[in-house]
C-alpha cells in the first residue's frame, strides 16, 4: 500500500519493478533473498503452544489465536536445511511435529528434507529453536524437484509421492531475477516419469533406497491418511489424473468465464479421482511378476518388475465426471496413521466448491450436504468430548452465499449423517478459504 504497486511477487502475481532499481540491481535484490512472499494464506496450524500462519515458502507468521494481530515472522531457514515447507504438517499426540521441504543436497541437487520439530521442552523454550532434519530423500531430477503440498504419516513411517509437476530451478532463477516470474511460471510437466512413492522410517530414521515404487502419472495436493496393516502400507489420496499441472486451471480469468465456459475447462483438465495404494515392506527377488498385495478388502496391486522396481495399481475410493473430492479431513486426533473408515471432503463441481461430501472409504458410500447458491470451505472434525465412534463429531465449514442479507457464515453440521446443526451468520463477505485449524 505504502508503494503503491505489488512489491512481492506470489504465486501467480508478479511484483511489479521498482522503477528506481536497473537490472542489474534486481537481480542483486533477489539474491539477497528479499522477494521471497510472506503471505501466509494457506493454513494455520499450533506449534508448541503457539499458532503459526503459514504458506510453502521458509517464512511462518505467529499470530495470537485470540485477536489474530501478528507477532513476529519468523524465517524456517535460519533453523534448518530447507527451501520452504508445505503447509500440511504432521502431529503426534506429544506435540512433536513432522514436514517436508526441498533442499539443496550433495553436489548441489536437490532434494527433499523430512523435518522434525519437537514437543515444547521442559524449560518453556521455542521449539523451532531445535528443529532438525531427520532424514533425507532424493530428487529423481538434480535441478528439477517435484511440487510438494503434502505427505503422508504413519506409525512408523513417512510417505513421500514425487509427482511429474516439476520446478525448473534454472527458469525460476534466471526469470524471476530478470523479468519477474511468478512460481507458476517455473512449473513444467514431466510427461516420462510417471509418478514415484518414496517410504523412509521413523525410528530410527532412514530413507529405505531398496524400496522403488512407481505408478502413471497423477497431480497430488493432499494425502487423506495413511496406515499400517499386516506387512503393507495403504495410502488414501486425492489424485488428479496425468502430468499437466492442475492449477492451469485455476487461474481467476477462467473460473469467472460463464458457467459453460467453466464447464469446458474442467473436461479439459485432469480428472480427479480418490485412490487407495497398497505399497508392501516384505520384497522378494523370487516374487517377480507376481501381485504382492494379499490384503483381502482392496483391489489395489503391486507387482514386482526385473528392474526392481514395484509397479502400483490403485483401488479407486471415489470417481464421478468433473466432480472432485478434496480438502480432505479425518478425526485426525483417532484415526492419523491408523486403520479408518470416513473422510470428509469439499466437493469441487468443475473446480467449483458447491457441496461438503463425507466418504466411507471401506465401503465407498457417501453422504452429501449442498444448499443452492452456497459456497463452502474445507469442512474441519471436531470430535464430541468422550466420543467413542469415529464419526460422532461436528463438521465445522465457512459458507459464503452471495447476494445474500448476511453472506458469511460458519456452518455446523453432525458428521455422522450430514444433517445442519447451526450456523452463525455475520454481515461479512468472508473470502473462499483454503485451510484451517480447531482450537479448543
Amino acid at each position: 500500500m505504502t508503494e503503491n504497486r505489488v512489491v512481492i511477487t506470489e504465486f501467480g502475481t508478479a511484483a511489479y519493478p521498482d522503477p528506481c532499481k536497473n537490472i542489474f540491481s534486481r537481480f542483486f535484490t533477489y539474491f539477497r533473498g528479499i522477494e521471497v512472499t510472506d503471505n501466509c494464506l494457506v493454513n494455520v496450524y499450533p506449534i508448541g503452544e503457539d499458532f503459526y500462519a503459514v504458506t510453502e515458502t521458509n517464512y511462518i507468521t505467529k499470530v495470537d489465536p485470540d485477536s489474530l494481530e501478528t507477532l513476529k515472522k519468523v524465517d524456517l531457514c535460519k533453523y534448518l536445511s530447507v527451501n520452504g515447507v508445505t503447509a500440511h504438517p504432521h502431529t503426534e499426540r506429544d506435540g512433536t511435529l513432522y514436514n517436508i521441504g526441498n533442499c539443496f543436497g550433495k553436489n548441489m541437487s536437490l532434494a527433499y528434507n523430512i523435518v522434525k520439530i519437537p514437543p515444547v521442552p521442559k524449560d518453556k523454550s521455542d521449539p523451532i529453536e531445535k528443529s532438525q532434519v531427520l532424514v533425507q530423500l532424493p530428487s529423481s531430477e538434480r535441478l528439477k524437484p517435484s511440487y510438494v503440498h503434502s505427505f503422508g504419516m504413519t506409525d512408523n513411517y513417512f510417505v513421500f509421492v514425487e509427482q511429474p509437476v516439476k520446478i525448473n530451478l534454472l527458469k525460476f532463477l534466471s526469470a524471476w531475477s530478470f523479468r519477474g516470474a511468478t512460481y507458476m511460471d517455473c512449473f513444467e510437466p514431466n510427461a516420462s516419469m510417471g509418478t514415484w512413492f518414496h517410504l523412509a522410517s521413523k525410528e530410527p530414521a532412514g530413507y529405505l533406497s531398496s524400496h522403488k515404487f512407481r505408478t502413471s502419472a497423477f497431480n497430488l495436493f493432499h494425502h487423506i491418511n495413511a496406515y499400517e496393516d499386516e506387512g503393507f502400507i495403504v495410502v488414501d489420496l486425492c489424485a488428479w489424473k496425468g502430468h499437466e499441472f492442475v492449477y492451469n486451471y485455476l487461474y481467476l480469468a477462467n473460473v469467472k468465464e460463464e458457467w459453460e465456459e467453466v464447464k469446458k475447462a474442467a473436461a479439459r483438465a485432469p480428472q480427479p479421482e480418490v485412490r487407495r495404494y497398497v505399497l508392501p515392506l516384505d520384497i522378494h527377488r523370487e516374487d517377480q511378476g507376481k501381485n504382492l498385495v494379499s490384503l483381502s478388502y482392496t483391489t489395489a496391486t503391486a507387482v514386482l518388475h526385473s528392474d526392481g522396481t514395484i509397479w502400483l495399481e490403485p483401488e479407486v475410493l471415489f470417481s464421478g465426471p468433473r466432480q472432485a473430492f478434496e480438502f480432505p479431513q479425518i478425526n485426525y486426533s483417532k484415526c492419523c496413521g491408523k486403520k479408518y473408515s470416513f473422510a470428509y471432503g469439499l466437493g469441487l463441481n468443475h473446480f467449483i466448491p458447491d457441496r461438503i461430501v463425507k466418504l466411507n472409504v471401506q465401503t465407498k458410500e457417501t453422504w452429501v450436504w449442498q444448499e443452492e447458491d452456497s459456497y463452502p470451505s474445507e469442512p474441519l472434525f471436531v470430535p464430541s468430548p468422550g466420543a467413542t465412534e469415529e464419526d460422532d463429531g461436528v463438521l465445522l465449514s465457512i459458507v459464503v452465499k452471495p447476494g445474500a442479507q448476511r453472506p458469511g457464515s460458519l456452518l455446523v453440521l453432525d458428521a455422522r449423517n450430514l444433517t445442519e446443526l447451526a450456523r452463525a451468520e455475520v454481515n461479512t463477505i468472508i473470502p473462499i478459504t483454503l485451510h484451517g485449524t480447531y482450537k479448543p
